[in-house]
């Protein structure tokens, strides 16, 4: 994949694909494999460079790890307790991978050291430490409280009573995951629900685990530790934070109709659906049943006149992923879109408040911000665009102004596409397959 990539814009998109499999599940079928009785079988799971970094990290933690011919994976547990690192674990640029195998060494008495890319170094990781020493996990970490750092897992964690600050899927499930090792019932109250696969995927293996909705709106887990987990096959859904980039660029780009398969439709990841629909995006989900305990559909989507939105801040966790590429299609919507509560885009692969802003004012869209908050002035038709943006290594800033630039009046040119692959290394042929069409800024030839 180039580092620097032109949109060609113009074309409709018409067609039907599959984008592949859900991170957030692709991740968390390997990690809880490394600690079950038996064999998990792992069909889709994503193949991008993170999920391949928290492979990699099973792999080093003792658990045996293949591919298979016929492109599933094969993962065999060791329940007996995990081997101890002879080298650095490195999470390249995924958070998810960086926290829920802290919370997997946390728990099980071993000493590892982390390490990332640029762009993970620059993340903070208190969130999930302060819980962990809390459990009595070790940690020494640099000045800044990131990576690289030391973790030595404590041999018997200690049951926890949480308080969650925010909504965080990643530090939830780090807790859990060391809570599986501790004697006694480890609680966690979220604000707000956030995605919801680890505690899914724990009941499935045979995890003591109950959940009770909170008066005030959260959600209260209580995790009784010391359960053997058996292995079960997986089979990964598509997943909804890649299936929104073909999506919204059916939505803006004129005589499109697009149907993207197989999609993980969990409530708790489907908010930024119910923001477009709310704007007037016509998308509709067909097909609709359950597989593995999660909600899946096929969802079409075809060019909309889009208006002005305003999702609630408390829809925030079931869509943060996906406020880049809603920005960008408030961009094309008539009125201002306003983006209340996203404080935690600013932690994540990069500042991407002040990413989105940035670059839609290099299209020729006015934006404000705030701390937690941004809004997107759209004035109901393509924006200018021949901005040229820098990635910043953050692959949904990356894939949100190409989809922004596919139907923008000029070309845009985005720096440090190589990112993509992070998340969804077949972009490029996904969306070529429906009509995109990209070039070198070098040469002009097809991306």
């Amino acid at each position: 994949m180039p580092a620097s990539v032109s949109t060609r814009p113009g074309n409709a998109l018409n067609g039907r694909v599959q984008v592949p499999g859900d991170k957030s599940i692709s991740h968390r079928a390997l990690i809880l494999g490394a600690l079950a009785e038996g064999e998990t079988r792992i069909e889709g799971l994503l193949e991008s460079a993170d999920v391949l970094c928290t492979a990699e990290a099973v792999r080093d933690l003792g658990a045996r790890v293949e591919r298979r011919s016929d492109g599933a994976w094969r993962v065999v547990g060791r329940p007996g307790g995990l081997a101890e690192p002879e080298d650095v674990i490195d999470c390249g640029n995924s958070g998810t991978a960086a926290r829920l195998l802290m919370g997997l060494v946390g728990g099980a008495g071993v000493t590892a050291t982390f390490t990332g890319d640029g762009s993970l170094r620059r993340r903070p990781m208190d969130r999930v430490l302060t819980p962990l020493r809390q459990m009595g996990v070790e940690a020494i970490a640099t000045h800044r409280g990131g990576l690289p750092l030391t973790l030595r897992g404590a041999p018997s964690p200690s049951p926890l009573r949480y308080e969650m600050p925010t909504a965080s899927a990643q530090v939830k499930s780090a807790i859990l995951l060391a809570g599986l090792g501790a004697e006694g019932a480890t609680e966690i109250h979220e604000p707000r629900p956030s995605r919801d696969h680890t505690e899914k995927m724990l009941k499935a293996l045979g995890a003591d685990l109950q959940i009770e909705e909170s008066a005030d709106g959260g959600r209260t887990i209580r995790l009784t530790g010391g359960a053997r987990l058996k292995a079960r096959d997986v089979a990964v859904p598509s997943d909804p934070s890649s299936a929104v980039f073909p999506l919204v660029a059916a939505l803006i780009a004129p005589g499109s109709d697009v149907l993207v398969e197989n999609v993980l439709v969990n409530p708790l990841r489907a908010g930024l659906f119910q923001t477009l629909q709310e704007m007037g995006a016509q998308l509709t989900f067909e097909n609709q049943r359950t597989s593995g305990g999660e909600e899946i559909a096929d969802i079409r989507a075809q060019t909309s006149p889009l208006k002005a939105g305003a999702p609630p801040a408390a829809r925030a966790p079931s869509m943060i992923d996906e406020y880049p590429i809603l920005s960008v299609a408030a961009a094309f919507a008539d009125g201002e879109t306003v983006l209340g509560g996203v404080g935690e885009l600013r932690h994540k692969e990069t500042d991407r408040i002040a990413a989105m802003c940035e670059g839609l004012a290099q299209c020729g869209v006015a934006t404000e911000q705030g701390e937690d908050w941004m809004r997107v002035r759209g004035r109901g038709a393509p924006p200018q665009g021949g901005g040229r943006i820098d990635a910043q290594e953050d692959h949904r800033i990356a894939m949100s102004f190409l989809v922004l630039g596919l139907s923008a009046q000029t070309p845009v040119t985005v720096d440090g596409a190589e990112t993509i692959a992070t998340s969804f290394p077949s972009f490029f042929e996904t969306m070529e397959r429906l009509g995109a069409r990209f070039a070198k800024p070098s040469d002009g030839a097809s991306a």
